[in-house]
């Protein structure tokens, strides 16, 4: 088993869930480190500032109980030079019809809704780990800090 890192940028308003993830992939997927921001203006002051390696995907909440939600983080990223190319899944606690096809307009790589009990939590982190860390080749971000 390769102890490779594998950085995630986590951005959901509940902090449980970044404690959940954080447990949960210490026997699920122990490659991964999260790197967990609350809200959009976080989530984009870390994009703006991101210097030297980023994240390998992003977990993206589409609800952030503000102003603006994850679809307006996907969409800026989507613009954003460090992140256009960032897988991003998308975490929902329900998958409305609407919901999945937005998601996927502005950009999604995939929509996944989010567990409720914490062996559904492992079990999610273990396809996560299979499918973006053991299946697919992806790109390695490294961003310098523009002039």
């Amino acid at each position: 088993m390769s102890q490779t890192q594998f950085p995630i940028l986590l951005v959901d308003d509940d902090a449980q869930i970044a404690d959940v993830l954080v447990r949960a992939a210490q026997s699920s997927f122990p490659e991964a480190s999260f790197i967990y921001v609350a809200s959009f203006e976080e989530a984009k002051a870390y994009i703006d500032d991101l210097e030297g390696r980023g994240p390998k995907i992003v977990l993206l909440d589409i609800d952030l109980k503000g102003a603006v939600d994850g679809l307006d983080f996907l969409a800026m990223l989507r613009a954003h030079p460090k992140g256009r190319l960032l897988p991003v899944v998308m975490l929902s606690g329900s998958k409305t019809p609407k919901q999945v096809e937005r998601s996927y307009a502005f950009g999604a790589s995939a929509f996944t809704v989010k567990p409720y009990s914490y062996s559904d939590w492992k079990m999610y982190l273990h396809n996560l780990r299979t499918y973006w860390f053991e299946t697919v080749t992806l790109l390695d971000f490294r961003h310098r800090r523009d002039s």
